[in-house]
């Protein structure tokens, strides 16, 4: 039973994640910078401590008292996270909602998965799996071949993004959602995006101390009713500064060297419309995360997690891509070898599930 809502809840962060940049879609007058740094305020200032506040009373004193080198290198890592989110902005601007997530997140669940695994097998910590237990144990091995078929469906996804741009060369038409479709820059982009955004799951390692503090302080008050649903939230705060840092920067590079500074006042735009669907796209993209946390709180922040966190993403971004016709004008061969991949995705999200039923 933990493990199917250890899923369920690794569903509702994935269907945020692979939805929040439709918003942003609806803002209308405004340079890409200034649009994802005043979403990037909400995903990463004003909604974390908000979730922090409502569900873990004292946050800021756990905050306070951790020692701080553990602070710096959970922030570290949310820095250099921030620079993979920032190119995944980068990477959906160029490839398209479906084919700029499937890249960048499946190289992303490959480095997210199994680098910690590693790591903990040259570095031993109690209750951490490293890649011997993954490979010696039925589950593990069940993991792992749910990672590699996903690796296979995100090869497909692939596929499918260089037959679409071929389709659309060869029929003079652009992509139906974005004029940009640039697909070698888009591809070096999501590249570096899918390396540095699994820095995420290191920052949440690198800050466990936090979460289980306040794991402890919930079970002390709350007997016999298991892990604490939100204990990451505070986590989260401390590496989303970093996220925060690198976003911020860049973004206010672009505004001068653009000339955009004026879009947040240029009331020949629709102003209030925009704030609202640019906040709306940083609150949903922080609801990945959040619901990250309650299904690690039930798999625990191994392999599973991660590979479940990102085989929904790129599910319901390739179906978004769907429905918002990314694939209009290209061949019926392209259409079904993207749609495989999909399928090939919900495949290894059922192996890795099955997995961690024999965990259990």
């Amino acid at each position: 039973m933990q493990a199917l809502l250890g899923v369920i809840f690794h569903f509702i962060g994935g269907f945020a994640s692979g939805s929040f940049y439709i918003p942003y879609k609806q803002v209308r007058g405004w340079a890409w910078e200034s649009y994802w740094i005043v979403g990037g305020l909400f995903s990463w200032l004003i909604v974390p401590p908000l979730a922090a506040y409502l569900t873990i009373p004292g946050y800021t004193e756990i905050i306070a008292h951790t020692n701080g080198g553990i602070l710096f290198l959970t922030y570290f890592f949310g820095v250099l996270w921030g620079i993979g989110g920032l190119t995944y902005g980068l990477g959906v601007r160029y490839l398209g909602v479906a084919l700029g997530s499937s890249i960048i997140l499946g190289l992303c669940s490959v480095f997210g998965a199994l680098i910690p695994s590693i790591y903990y097998e040259l570095n031993p910590q109690p209750g951490k799996d490293t890649i011997s237990i993954l490979f010696g144990n039925a589950w593990g091995q069940m993991v792992l071949l749910g990672l590699l078929v996903c690796v296979i469906g995100i090869v497909i996804c692939g596929r499918a993004g260089a037959m679409k741009d071929a389709d659309l060369r060869k029929s003079g038409h652009v992509a139906a959602d974005n004029t940009e479709f640039k697909i070698g820059l888009g591809l070096t982009v999501s590249i570096i995006s899918g390396i540095l955004s699994a820095c995420f799951a290191f920052g949440i390692d690198a800050g466990k101390v936090m979460a289980h503090e306040a794991n402890e302080i919930w079970k002390a008050a709350n007997p016999g009713e298991g892990e604490f649903l939100f204990q990451n939230n505070v986590t989260y705060v401390v590496i989303l500064w970093g996220g925060l840092t690198t976003n911020f920067i860049w973004c206010m590079l672009l505004n001068a060297r653009n000339k955009t500074f004026g879009n947040y006042t240029d009331s020949s735009t629709p102003l209030r419309s925009n704030y609202i669907f640019s906040a709306l796209a940083g609150t949903t993209w922080f609801l990945q995360f959040f619901f990250y946390g309650m299904g690690e709180s039930k798999l625990g922040n191994g392999p599973s997690s991660w590979i479940l966190h990102m085989a929904f993403i790129i599910l319901v971004a390739n179906s978004w891509g769907l429905v918002l016709k990314e694939w209009k004008s290209v061949s019926k061969k392209t259409i079904t070898t993207i749609v495989t991949g999909i399928l090939v995705i919900v495949l290894s999200v059922l192996i890795v599930g099955y997995g961690n039923y024999l965990k259990e």
